[in-house]
């Protein structure tokens, strides 16, 4: 073989077992559980309003707080109790709702 050819299975081999040492990796983290949630914090809900803003319903112990993220970061837009929430999980038209109340509530 010549020198190029054994450069390139070598750089090829070495890539390869890069990659599956970095799946490796991935696969023993989740199994271990890095990067789930854990304390008394909770996502309730999820509302893209476009490609750069979002609401969110957080969960901090009693209260839900009412998140908005944009381009600026973090705003906080309103807190709602727990008991306020309905029930069942959440979908996109439970948490437009809930923001229309709250929104127009605080405003």
């Amino acid at each position: 073989m010549s020198s190029y050819t054994t450069y390139l299975v070598e750089t090829v081999g070495t890539l390869l077992g890069v990659c599956v040492v970095a799946w490796l990796v991935l696969v023993g983290a989740r199994r271990a559980g890095w990067g789930r949630p854990t304390g008394p914090i909770e996502l309730y809900g999820r509302l893209p309003l476009d490609g750069r803003r979002v609401i969110y319903l957080v969960r901090v112990g009693p209260q839900v707080l009412v998140v908005g993220v944009g381009e600026n970061g973090f705003t906080k837009l309103a807190e709602v109790a727990v008991t306020d929430l309905p029930v069942a999980p959440l979908q996109q038209s439970v948490v437009a709702d809930m923001v229309a109340r709250v929104v127009g509530r605080g405003g």
